[in-house]
């Protein structure tokens, strides 16, 4: 198979992948629109004017950065591993992987579309957050790097919970036993410097923590975290779940009978 042909398949896998949500933009795009509209309003607006400022910064754009990623980070997560599982309980994903079709690519295929997912949500988000506080853009390199690699490595980890996954029920059980409270807990609404230094040293084995607090540099110009360590820590953290979801499907885990 020509590098032509298997870029074919990758391209028709991220056409499929943005076609799906993009069709339903109603139920993909707008409902984290409205919630995260909630939390300006509730957290930014009359809990903030009663909390003031967080790290010399008023608490409404303190917490704009971190609810924009949290939107990215469960719609990506979500787009994956709903694609996944639906194309593993169809049967389809078999007709995928005996195809000539290389499986990294079918990986990356996934995780472009969860990306894109990703993406226009949190574009999306961004549009509203303007109705409440203006964004300054302190370093636009970061913002872009930080969104699409924390994109990528929520959408690598939908799609291996979409391997492990035997029901439609085992599909939601991460998002909501260990992503909300790894996103809460990840640096969201307060800055760890408030914290105990136990439990700042144990924030930091949350790696949402890395991920918000370098997107809300590239908006601020502030971080309770290092950049140089915070990038080491996504970037390994997406290329630990891609060896393992290619790992995944090179064995057929789930899907091989």
């Amino acid at each position: 198979m020509t590098f032509a042909e298997q870029l074919v398949g990758f391209k028709t896998i991220v056409i499929k992948e943005i076609l799906r949500f993009s069709r339903i933009w109603v139920q993909t795009i707008i409902p984290p629109v409205i919630t995260m509209s909630l939390y300006f309003v509730i957290f930014g607006n009359l809990i903030g004017s009663q909390i003031g400022a967080m790290d010399g910064v008023r608490y409404m754009d303190y917490i704009v950065p971190g609810l924009i990623m949290m939107a990215v980070i469960t719609n990506s997560y979500a787009n994956v591993v709903s694609s996944f599982y639906g194309c593993k309980f169809h049967r389809h994903i078999e007709e995928m992987l005996v195809s000539p079709l290389p499986n990294y690519l079918i990986i990356a295929g996934f995780m472009v579309g969860g990306i894109a997912r990703g993406l226009a949500v949190g574009f999306a988000v961004s549009a509203v957050s303007l109705l409440f506080t203006p964004l300054n853009l302190h370093s636009p390199l970061v913002i872009v790097s930080t969104v699409i690699l924390t994109s990528a490595l929520f959408s690598l980890a939908g799609l291996i919970n979409g391997v492990y996954a035997r029901s439609f029920d085992d599909i939601s059980i991460i998002p909501t036993f260990v992503l909300t409270p790894l996103t809460y807990l990840g640096g969201v609404f307060y800055s760890i410097s408030m914290l105990p230094e136990f439990w700042q040293d144990a924030s930091r084995l949350n790696p949402v923590l890395y991920m918000v607090n370098t997107f809300r540099y590239g908006f601020l110009g502030v971080s309770d975290i290092g950049l140089g360590l915070s990038y080491l820590i996504i970037t390994g953290f997406v290329l630990a779940l891609f060896v393992y979801a290619l790992y995944l499907l090179n064995v057929g885990y789930g899907i091989r009978r």
